[in-house]
């Protein structure tokens, strides 16, 4: 998949995502804002009830999108056989459009009335939702190949350019500001007080500085501005790398204890879901069928 073509796919499944949302919000914003004891008299209530055609729809295809998207996220990654099946990272994108299109659909079922046994469901999808997202984030930070898979200490300092070599061939810069650039690159080993993310924030700002600082550098060089900006991306790449080797193991940790909070809420919200639908369907519940 070129980077188009994953740009397009991207924006499509948030797309989806969006317009899902406004439509449900448009289609029973009058309902949903009406009080549970008025809601009977309300003219859309045999629609948008958790056991009308809508609201008992919304229901069975959330749940089977979050069913499919845990599973074949599961399947793509402890099967062999799949591995050739696209790439990990995609199907990891996959499942998070269906993970997040999934709840959103259950959210208008219950019609934003929660209690009883679906409603410890409903918190566990809501604690897999925002667990997610910070695995998400977590797992961004870890450097992987394009495959998908982690990359080893040893590898991502391998990526690291020789940026002494590049700006002295191709860029005309006098001493000082090639000394100054060149130290903005250098991975500095600062003490580790347990703090993580005063830590992280402190070597944010410093980032940010030199970055500012060697933008200041360049306008004094006679360079294109073709050349400033791949000076500057440059500069980025390597001070991205070494962000990432500073905070690699944290991260491979925290991945891991991630893992602890989110699986046990994902299988406490699939067993309720479960046992919710036998009782709907033991009491007669029905929906289009």
């Amino acid at each position: 998949m070129s980077s188009t073509t994953h740009r397009f796919f991207i924006g499509t499944l948030s797309l989806i995502v969006i317009l899902t949302l406004v439509a449900l919000i448009y289609i029973g914003i009058s309902y949903y804002n009406t009080s549970l004891e008025e809601r009977f008299y309300h003219t859309d209530h045999q629609w948008l009830k958790p056991s009308g055609e809508l609201g008992h729809g919304l229901g069975i295809v959330g749940s089977l999108l979050m069913i499919i998207g845990v599973s074949s996220y599961m399947a793509r990654k402890r099967f062999r056989s799949m591995a050739r099946w696209g790439k990990l990272k995609h199907w990891l994108e996959f499942h998070i459009f269906l993970c997040t299109l999934g709840p959103i659909m259950v959210l208008f079922h219950t019609s934003f009335k929660f209690g009883g046994i679906v409603s410890i469901s409903f918190w566990s999808m809501v604690a897999v939702f925002l667990s997610g997202i910070i695995g998400r984030f977590i797992y961004i930070q870890i450097p992987r190949t394009i495959e998908g898979r982690e990359l080893t200490l040893n590898e991502v300092k391998g990526l690291k350019d020789d940026i002494e070599r590049i700006l002295m061939k191709n860029y005309d810069l006098d001493d000082k500001s090639r000394k100054i650039i060149l130290e903005s690159t250098v991975r500095s080993v600062e003490p580790d007080h347990g703090n993580f993310l005063l830590n992280y924030l402190k070597k944010y700002f410093k980032d940010v500085r030199s970055i500012r600082q060697i933008k200041g550098i360049l306008k004094r060089n006679k360079l294109t501005k073709k050349e400033k900006r791949d000076i500057i991306r440059l500069i980025k790449n390597e001070i991205s790398l070494n962000r990432k080797i500073d905070r690699l193991h944290t991260m491979q940790n925290l991945f891991k204890y991630w893992h602890v909070a989110h699986l046990p809420f994902a299988l406490v919200m699939l067993v309720i879901m479960i046992i919710h639908v036998i009782v709907t369907i033991v009491f007669g519940y029905k929906w289009i069928f």
